[in-house]
């Protein structure tokens, strides 16, 4: 858990459009016409869907991505033990079976996990999936040459520490065993309930070792899913995919596989993807995006046009801005000026710099509200709707400050919505009424998460975001709060340097539960223990406003995403 959700890290390097998302079980996703925005509604087989995005899909081979429950463009090719559940809302924020027969059966203690193949599983050449093919494609993606996959398997599996995948140790891991063509058996270091969340990525991907070409794999990956790639241009810039004759609904559940062809173009301005669904011409009213957002100014055309409005899909996912305290660094070392801070802070006027209310929601707690997650609702600090400068000037003359202070509150500069300038200004003009001037220091993306990410160099007051790679608390708690994942020499993310042995010792506890209800209710009382150290300040969870086209059906929208789930588009 030492990296950031690729879905956090990547959102977070583009503009807007690529950013915004967040979780809310109360709201749940709001498309309008949850079957389509044309007259006929039932979905039916055929015709193609074409995908607009700005991101290419590069790295199409299942060991590089880092996605969570299967992706999705990756998953119409790529089937995993489990996979997310394809539903609206908190109902699509559960883990269901895909490849396996179940989510799996944990031992006594959750160390071992094994899973049973579903029977009559086929690759796209029509050979049959094997449980041996699951244990190389996930040894291969330890290869070097390979990297860019979640980082939990080295850490999690028994002896995998130091292991260099099969091109260098034929040996493979003996922490996964196959002993037979249908069973796979996972041994792992420690308890991990939630191993069913981990094997949704896309690292569980069956690969026969006769096919595996290497680098060159992800040209033509061999399909488990309902789509076969005949097309991959200029590293994922161009995707066509059409459908995998062997695969087969009966063993399948979750995908729907309604188009005949799926064709992917990416490297596409934000306002031209919009632009293009907006006018819904030709091929483009049978379009869809799975990585462009409406921005303010868009959306407030939208929204002034009925038709269009009709077309827009919103969503939640797992993802929290806020602002980050090093509290090594004075004042911060002083939790009466962290607290001050939390008080005098006007959610009001970020709300409006994040884009307005239908793009942001304001968030006093650091776990996204969805029940997943563990979400208990606490303000530990209530500053109202326009922040409390009283009670925060109160607190800065306790803490010797009763003349004022001067802080620098360092931000991106990219216009991201989230850590960007205007961000920042709003967070500047909240605090002046308490007495408290803040200089900017804004730094261009590289820049700014190099310097946010070393301790060396980490400042003392700065925006911050993160995403959750599955819809649980654990992954979005520990990298933040657990001290074992305070990296000295590399990337860290446990900004505030907290190492409370009591929050180690229960996030420990909370892994061996396999409960998952009852580890989300222990997650949430977890999220509020450590809220009192008062080493964050939650701004906002983002809101996914995304336009499809006219002839486009069947729209589902969980909130394990967020976004539009395309295995389950129809096109007219």
């Amino acid at each position: 858990m030492r990296q950031p959700s690729v879905i956090a890290r990547r959102v977070a390097a583009a503009s807007v459009s690529l950013v915004v998302a967040a979780g809310t079980a109360a709201c749940g996703p709001k498309t309008n016409d949850a079957k389509g925005a044309s007259g006929d509604s039932k979905p039916h087989k055929g015709g193609t869907l074409t995908v607009l995005n700005s991101q290419p899909q590069q790295d199409f081979d299942p060991a590089r991505l880092y996605t969570s429950g299967g992706g999705n463009v990756p998953s119409l090719v790529f089937r995993t033990l489990t996979t997310r559940n394809r539903e609206n809302g908190a109902a699509g924020a559960k883990v269901v079976p895909d490849l396996a027969t179940d989510t799996g059966r944990p031992s006594k203690d959750a160390t071992v996990w094994t899973y049973t193949l579903k029977k009559g599983l086929k690759y796209e050449d029509g050979t049959p999936i094997t449980s041996a093919d699951i244990k190389f494609g996930i040894e291969r993606s330890f290869a070097p040459e390979l990297s860019g996959g979640a980082p939990y398997l080295r850490d999690w599996l028994v002896g995998a520490a130091d292991y260099q995948g099969p091109y260098k140790d034929k040996k493979g891991l003996d922490a996964i065993e196959t002993p037979d063509s249908r069973t796979i058996v996972f041994h792992l270091n420690k308890p991990e309930g939630e191993f069913p969340y981990l094997a949704t990525q896309t690292q569980f991907t069956p690969v026969p070792k006769s096919k595996d070409t290497g680098t060159k794999y992800e040209e033509h990956p061999i399909s488990s899913g309902p789509y076969k790639v005949v097309k991959n241009e200029n590293d994922g810039e161009h995707l066509v995919l059409e459908r995998n004759t062997y695969w087969s609904a009966a063993t399948d559940a979750e995908r729907k596989a309604y188009p005949d062809r799926i064709d992917v173009q990416s490297g596409l301005d934000s306002s031209v993807i919009n632009q293009r669904l907006s006018a819904s011409q030709g091929a483009d009213a049978a379009a869809v995006t799975t990585d462009t957002n409406l921005g303010p100014a868009e959306l407030a055309k939208v929204t002034g046009d009925k038709e269009l409005a009709a077309r827009v899909g919103t969503g939640h996912f797992g993802y929290t801005n806020y602002i980050a305290f090093n509290p090594t660094v004075k004042p911060f070392n002083n939790v009466k000026v962290r607290q001050a801070i939390s008080y005098a802070l006007d959610r009001s006027s970020v709300i409006n710099a994040a884009g307005g209310s239908a793009l942001a929601e304001p968030a006093t707690t650091f776990l996204p509200n969805q029940k997943s997650f563990g979400y208990t609702p606490y303000d530990l600090f209530p500053a109202g709707r326009t922040g409390n400068p009283g009670k925060a000037k109160g607190l800065l003359k306790e803490a010797g400050y009763g003349s004022g202070l001067t802080i620098t509150l360092t931000h991106s500069n990219s216009k991201d919505f989230e850590t960007s300038p205007e961000i920042a200004t709003a967070v500047q003009d909240a605090l002046k009424k308490a007495g408290i001037t803040v200089k900017l220091q804004g730094l261009e993306e590289n820049d700014y998460s190099d310097k946010i990410h070393n301790i060396k160099t980490e400042p003392g007051f700065f925006l911050a975001h993160w995403g959750a790679d599955w819809p649980s608390g654990g992954p979005f708690l520990a990298p933040i709060f657990d001290g074992r994942q305070i990296v000295k020499d590399g990337a860290n993310f446990n900004t505030g340097l907290l190492n409370d042995k009591s929050v180690n010792a229960e996030i420990d506890a909370i892994n061996k539960l396999t409960d998952l209800d009852a580890a989300a209710k222990r997650w949430g009382a977890l999220d509020k223990k450590i809220a009192e150290q008062a080493l964050v300040v939650p701004l906002f969870h983002p809101v996914y406003k995304r336009l499809y086209g006219k002839d486009v059906k069947n729209i589902v929208i969980s909130d394990w995403t967020g976004v539009l789930d395309i295995s389950q588009v129809a096109v007219k």
